[in-house]
């Protein structure tokens, strides 16, 4: 409501919506209660659309349009509202929950309001299933003090990652990437690699600190990202990088299509259609589809070589290596103002690499070897972070403490946006 106050409204129309759906699901039998559902669907991806691709899609209507001399079609003066696309998965999820029978319907509208709405997770996620916290929301939590310590302690994990790390990091990818032409292929991949890690950190951490809330106040949310970059393959590091999201769309959209039930070749299929959507999820843009469709045939490229055992065991760094690297080749299409720069700088990285010096470059700058030491330090010290059972009670709260004081003086209040809301 900050943000745009009248955008509240757009929150409470679909919660109404599936609210009703749900109720109206569970008491139906037959084709009627496929068709709430589709009703329920429908609301929710229409706002979707609405908010989020009316204008790309009209804008590449007009693209084609002005080739035949065609009249345009006006743009929109709307802007998206923040996290929509969350908190409508999220919504979807419970409707088609309520109608597999996995999920009771919510009779309480302030608990499935609280469902939908819960702060600490509604803009960013995880995007959590009605089985796993509408219960939570019924049970009447009693302050429990290791909550609240181990809550806190997630909380400076994650500041610390978005402050200390990403936002340091942003410095010096964003010149890079707004004007590629004038930077060395060598910076251009330093930049790939510390936009790697940028978003890494920054919505790694964002998941933290949602855990984290969520925890002080007794509510347990899904893990979000489990150290996807130590990944030793492309589909282990989609179980590893935003858990949530990944298992949304293998769940409600790669199984209905038939998962790996079908032929080898409408499998590949699936999962191309999956990973394209998966990237369009992302924003209404030809790169985002560009950076899925490259995940999507990297997919199909690790099936085909299990199919025909071409995989290669035992060579744990090889494999590790050749996947962080190409999980971070394909971020320059994420990261690019637009395709043509993505493949501009994609070119240029494996065309004119050369281990050179500019007066320009990232590496004549202290801060960038400063971010080159944090990096490393995170690789090797999160798992430990992670693994809060080694750490008493007193050693989180001396950490929590540390890690705030470091946040506060690196720049808390410089009001760095959450990296998906800049794209």
């Amino acid at each position: 409501m900050y943000f745009k106050p009248a955008y509240i409204l757009i929150i409470f129309f679909t919660i109404i919506v599936d609210y009703c759906a749900g109720i109206l699901i569970q008491n139906s039998t037959g084709a009627t209660r496929k068709l709430y559902l589709i009703l329920s669907l429908v609301t929710n991806i229409g706002v979707l659309a609405f908010y989020k691709y009316f204008n790309f899609l009209v804008g590449n209507l007009n693209f084609l349009a002005s080739a035949v001399h065609a009249p345009q079609i006006p743009l929109l003066n709307i802007i998206l509202p923040l996290g929509l696309s969350f908190h409508t998965f999220q919504a979807m999820s419970y409707t088609i929950e309520v109608y597999r029978g996995n999920q009771k319907c919510e009779k309480h509208l302030g608990i499935y309001s609280l469902y939908v709405m819960f702060y600490p997770q509604m803009v960013a996620g995880p995007i959590e299933r009605p089985q796993h916290i509408l219960p939570q929301l019924h049970r009447v939590n009693k302050f429990i003090s290791k909550n609240l310590v181990t809550g806190l302690f997630l909380m400076a994990i994650g500041l610390f990652k978005k402050v200390v790390i990403a936002d340091r990091l942003g410095l010096f990818v964003d010149p890079v990437f707004a004007n590629p032409h004038s930077h060395t292929a060598f910076d251009l991949l330093l930049a790939t690699y510390f936009f790697a890690f940028q978003i890494y950190c920054d919505f790694s951490g964002y998941s933290d600190m949602a855990i984290g809330a969520a925890l002080v106040l007794g509510i347990h949310l899904m893990q979000n990202f489990n150290m996807p970059y130590l990944s030793k393959n492309i589909a282990e590091f989609w179980k590893r990088w935003h858990i949530s999201l990944s298992t949304w769309f293998r769940d409600y959209l790669y199984i209905p299509l038939g998962g790996n039930r079908v032929s080898f070749s409408i499998t590949c299929l699936n999962l191309l259609i999956v990973f394209a959507i998966s990237g369009l999820w992302h924003g209404a843009s030809w790169k985002y589809l560009a950076w899925g469709g490259i995940h999507g045939c990297l997919i199909v490229g690790y099936h085909l070589l299990k199919k025909f055992r071409l995989t290669i065991k035992g060579l744990t760094y090889f494999n590790w290596l050749i996947t962080f690297n190409m999980v971070c080749l394909a971020w320059i299409f994420f990261r690019a103002d637009n395709v043509m720069d993505g493949w501009y700088i994609f070119k240029k990285i494996f065309t004119t690499l050369r281990f050179t010096y500019s007066s320009n470059s990232i590496m004549t700058s202290k801060e960038a070897w400063y971010c080159i030491i944090i990096i490393i330090g995170l690789m090797m010290g999160e798992w430990r972070l992670r693994n809060s059972s080694e750490f008493t009670k007193r050693k989180k709260i001396i950490i929590t403490c540390g890690l705030g004081i470091i946040c506060y003086f690196l720049g808390i209040f410089n009001e760095t946006q959450f990296i998906y809301f800049q794209f």
